[in-house]
């Protein structure tokens, strides 16, 4: 029996959400790296030592909460292209959806076909409470991308010194 509350693999048509790797430092590591990509949730760009630990993180999620982020890896191509799953650090007001892909990948629907199919997993274990997305106000991308897949704006808040919001996604009638 597994330690895990939710499946260790998903699928999409073009994308499997798997387990993190030790290789897959390095492709988050093109992430991380990148001004844009770390502009709303880091706030600067990690090093390699620091994208190294960063991807321990979200694989060591998957043991402390029994849940965690996928690895996302192109089906077509096999590239691992970033990362979208359950998500809850502890300073966090819940349980999240997160997504984060690599800058060649946005706008192709990467990150909406992910985040579908982590909700409807996310119903099926966790009917009582649908998850949040929790997206710093400036972040554009990533509202677009919550309310591409019917989540609502819930509420604003303070974090970490920014304003963020809360999206509230919902679950659909069986």
């Amino acid at each position: 029996m597994s330690q895990f509350t939710i499946p260790e693999r998903l699928e999409t048509a073009r994308l499997l959400l798997r387990p993190f790797v030790e290789a897959d430092w390095r492709s988050m590591h093109a992430h991380y790296s990148h001004p844009d990509c770390t502009r709303y949730t880091l706030g600067r760009v990690l090093s390699e030592g620091e994208s190294w630990r960063l991807t321990a993180t979200l694989a060591g999620h998957w043991l402390l909460r029994g849940y965690g982020p996928y690895a996302l890896e192109d089906k077509a191509s096999g590239t691992m292209i970033g990362a979208a799953g359950l998500w809850h650090p502890v300073d966090f007001p819940e349980r999240e959806i997160k997504w984060a892909l690599h800058p060649e990948c946005w706008g192709q629907g990467y990150a909406s076909e992910a985040a579908r199919r982590v909700l409807r997993m996310a119903q099926a274990v966790y009917p009582e409470q649908p998850p949040i997305s929790f997206i710093d106000r400036d972040n554009a991308g990533s509202i677009r991308v919550a309310l591409a897949v019917g989540a609502t704006l819930e509420r604003e808040m303070d974090f970490r010194g920014r304003r963020f919001q809360v999206f509230r996604h919902t679950y659909t009638a069986a």
